[in-house]
């Protein structure tokens, strides 16, 4: 096949074409046509045989070049603007795209567009225009300050380059300022080339060229180097900062159509911006505002009196505030609005803005809109007015249907769209299933019996205003354990202290400088014996706690998950795995009695026999054992040994963070993907591909959150409902039929759905299954859990903090009630219906033998955890 043609244009204007073929024979050089040197500029196109070009010229570029350009006329026939592209035979090639990031924003930037303006072509000309083609550029020739700006309004380019060597041709500086008088020049690079400072001679000043709108000068060089040199650092500098201001166009674009007023002030509170959704909410227009102090907006006198220092107070520390607020509109109106202000941090990691977003109350609503149509913002400026006005017509349309009817010739179909809008709305399936549900409740009453229709009264009051996975309790003098347990972990605690708002310091610890971990073949033979067990439900954690210092999980870490292949799955290194299983141990906190480390490599111990199970593990692929086994590692990292309900009525930081919801669990979640990829040493998921590491850490995160206790009787009642019942049915059936298996078909157990409910379950079995192991390990963990609910009690009481379990008080518990109220309140009902799904004879007898010294124990009149020698 032979290689295509190259072009070449002489100084003298004659246009050279030289073939190559594939035998590497001397270029052929054939004359096409002779004409001005202008027609193609010198116009250089790379052949397959380039690499025995001069390398100023033949640089290396992944597209197949031939030669296609267009000319631009002025009206008297002469040439003025000359661009080039690079083409295939058949399909323009386009240079790829960048991509840019700008904050959140995702960008594409296009290849750049160069305008040359010179009004003769030599060699500086020449090399700018061969370092366009080695940057893949798309350039264009302008020979006239007229055809100059008539190019540049049509392609826009993001880099101008003006000859102003020479005065004679025309004037660069005036050129510059007719460029610079278009709006498209705000995000366009002008460079001046200039002469070469003669030796001895002085270097001129470069005022007058950024007076003329010139962002940099160039000093004379015709090589092609040095021309590529200037124009990649404009590219990469220049031009790239104005390609991403230039994407802050639509960022104003949404705020200006945005119906939440918003405010932008310094960090002096001067107001630097305002929104038309400002503007209607407050009666002011932006000329009244912008550059102003904040101070100039009258203050409502219906908000208390410390509530501008609480909120300066809190944004000046570089946090967020929301919250009530009274404002008065310019009309003297006090209207109240939800306020977020955010403060934005910028150079030197100062804070540099404080951005307010509004919104009105529901009750202000109507008044200001109401208010609102009678005024006008501004009488000074018409455009103003104009944009008023458009805001009011677009309000109306969208919130006052009546005065749609007496606007002008366009009413009746505007009406017609509004009202079959809101119909097809209506006609829309869009029900809750708890909706549907009380729907059929509603219609079976119709034409059942007077008793069946009361019954079913009582059926839809309850569906219609109770937590429906929530048992509900008798009164509190009843079984006032049982009431303090559900208060303690069923909650989030959303009390009033009784006196000022107490925050809890220091709730985090995080250790950074660690000792590697021992290698397998240097594990201390006492715990490598204690590890042949690790398979066993009967494994004693707190024997390899004490042989390991109180760091067991390290240890049965490594064990565990070379069992299951975590690493082969991970595509992680042992070393790697170790690293991790230390850096998550070191956040556990040691000095606490029962969330510590100890209870993490119990919790992962019972995960991994529950794997292990023939329907769990039918039921899970690889991923799905991964994701439950680290999760259980993690699931109570950093846990400061206080509930979340204490946390949320001491107002401690982690409380504010994740608003009283799921305090802790959030934060073991998000502490534990933070500690994973701050450090490549110990970033187990490194090397897995995006897609599934992304399904990794939602299963992750969704069984940690699975842990907190406000949504425990939701979780069972699910996986009974969607798992045990179709199961026992299915079962019956077969059991009813010969020659069926029993097991549970694939369609139940493997479903997306199911499974997620499966992994929930038996992250919480494995989480509280401390009541189902041997007796002598039920007794230490109720002594440990109790002691840190006695040490909450304690602090509560010195803090002035509502007590939230007021019976783990440690001269008055009784520990027995406190395990038979646990286990009959929590645990009975979850494992039975995982026993019935997993099989698990062993863990229930162990359940009923606890249970059984628990209620002895209470007989005794005993409060402690053995009862007295005596007895």
């Amino acid at each position: 096949m032979g290689c295509a043609p190259s072009i070449h244009v002489s100084q003298s204007g004659v246009i050279y074409c030289r073939d190559s073929d594939e035998s590497n024979s001397p270029h052929q050089t054939t004359t096409i046509s002779q004409g001005t040197a202008a027609t193609l500029h010198g116009l250089f196109i790379k052949t397959d045989a380039a690499d025995n070009i001069p390398s100023v010229l033949a640089y290396q570029s992944r597209h197949t070049r031939t030669n296609s350009h267009r000319d631009r006329r002025d009206n008297s026939g002469g040439q003025c603007c000359i661009e080039a592209e690079t083409q295939t035979s058949h399909t323009s090639v386009k240079v790829s795209a960048t991509e840019v990031h700008f904050g959140p924003m995702k960008l594409t930037q296009e290849p750049v567009q160069v305008l040359l303006i010179f009004a003769k072509e030599d060699s500086q000309s020449d090399g700018f225009w061969w370092a366009c083609e080695r940057a893949g550029y798309r350039c264009s020739v302008a020979r006239t300050p007229e055809s100059a700006l008539e190019c540049f309004l049509d392609k826009q380019h993001e880099i101008v380059v003006i000859d102003a060597r020479h005065a004679r041709y025309f004037d660069a500086e005036a050129v510059c300022r007719s460029i610079r008088a278009t709006k498209p020049s705000e995000h366009t690079v002008i460079l001046a080339v200039v002469p070469q400072i003669q030796p001895g001679q002085e270097e001129s000043s470069v005022l007058p060229l950024l007076n003329a709108g010139f962002n940099r000068r160039f000093f004379e060089n015709s090589s092609t180097t040095a021309c590529y040199n200037e124009l990649i650092q404009l590219e990469h500098g220049e031009v790239r900062s104005l390609f991403k201001l230039r994407a802050c166009n639509s960022v104003f674009t949404a705020l200006e159509h945005c119906q939440e007023a918003v405010e932008i002030t310094s960090e002096d509170h001067i107001i630097q911006y305002v929104n038309p959704g400002f503007e209607r909410m407050m009666g002011y227009c932006k000329g009244e505002l912008i550059g102003k102090e904040l101070t100039v907006l009258p203050k409502s006198d219906k908000n208390r009196a410390d509530l501008l220092d609480t909120i300066n107070m809190c944004i000046k520390k570089g946090k967020e505030w929301q919250g009530m607020y009274y404002a008065r509109r310019k009309s003297g109106d006090s209207i109240q609005q939800h306020v977020k202000i955010t403060p934005v941090m910028g150079q030197g990691g100062k804070i540099r803005h404080f951005v307010s977003i509004k919104r009105l109350c529901s009750d202000n609503n109507k008044q200001v809109y109401k208010i609102h149509r009678d005024e006008k913002y501004c009488g000074e400026n018409s455009q103003t007015e104009s944009l008023s006005s458009r805001h009011k017509d677009r309000r109306k349309e969208s919130i006052d249907v009546k005065s749609i009817t007496s606007r002008g010739s366009d009413a009746p179909s505007l009406q017609n769209r509004r009202y079959s809008s809101m119909a097809r709305i209506h006609s829309m399936t869009i029900e809750a299933p708890i909706t549907k549900v009380i729907n059929i409740i509603n219609a079976a009453q119709e034409n059942s019996p007077v008793t069946v229709a009361e019954a079913l009264d009582r059926v839809l009051e309850i569906l219609r205003t109770t937590e429906l996975y929530s048992p509900q309790l008798g009164s509190k003098d009843d079984d006032p354990h049982t009431s303090d347990l559900v208060g303690g972990l069923m909650t989030d605690g959303l009390r009033k202290p009784s006196g000022n708002d107490i925050f809890s310091k220091n709730v985090t610890h995080i250790q950074s400088h660690l000792v590697m971990p021992t290698t397998p073949n240097d594990i201390p033979p006492r715990i490598a014996q204690l590890l042949n067990n690790e398979e066993m439900w009967d494994f004693n954690i707190l024997d390899l706690e004490a042989a390991t210092n109180k760091r067991p999980l390290t240890y049965l870490g490594l064990k565990i998950f070379a069992r299951f292949g975590v690493c082969e799955f991970l595509n992680c290194t042992e070393a790697m795995l170790k690293s991790w299983l230390q850096v998550i141990e070191a956040n556990y906190h040691a000095s606490n009695s029962y969330h510590n480390s100890t209870h993490a490599a119990d919790v992962l111990h019972a995960t991994a026999y529950f794997l292990q199970k023939e329907r769990v593990k039918g039921s899970l692929d690889q991923l799905d054992e991964v994701a439950a086994l680290i999760a259980a590692t993690v699931h109570d990292v950093d846990h400061p040994g206080r509930t979340n309900s204490f946390l949320c009525n001491a107002g401690s930081e982690l409380a504010v963070l994740y608003n009283d919801m799921a305090v802790l669990e959030s934060h073991h979640a998000a502490l534990a993907f933070q500690l994973t990829t701050r450090d490549r040493q110990c970033n187990v998921f490194i090397n897995m591909e995006r897609t599934q590491y992304r399904t990794l850490r939602q299963a992750i995160i969704d069984m940690v959150l699975a842990t907190e206790m406000t949504k425990h009787f939701e979780h069972v009642n699910k996986f009974v409902n969607s798992i045990n019942k179709p199961m026992a049915a299915i079962e019956e059936t077969s059991s009813n039929s010969e020659g069926c298996d029993c097991e549970c078909p694939a369609s139940i157990k493997n479903s997306p759905e199911n499974r997620l409910l499966i992994k929930r379950m038996l992250i919480k079995c494995a989480d509280v299954a401390n009541p189902c192991r041997p007796l002598e390990l039920c007794i230490e963990w109720a002594g440990r859990i109790s002691e840190e609910y006695f040490a909450q009690t304690d602090e509560e009481k010195r803090q002035g903090l509502p007590v939230v379990m007021p019976v783990f008080d440690r001269n008055t518990c009784s520990i027995p009630k406190s395990q038979i109220s646990f286990i009959d309140y929590f645990i009975t009902d979850m494992f039975d219906a995982w026993d019935a799904f997993a099989n698990l004879p062993g863990l229930m007898q162990h359940l009923a033998e606890n249970h059984k010294y628990w209620k002895t124990l209470d007989e005794m009149k005993c409060k402690s955890l053995r009862p007295p020698p005596d007895l």
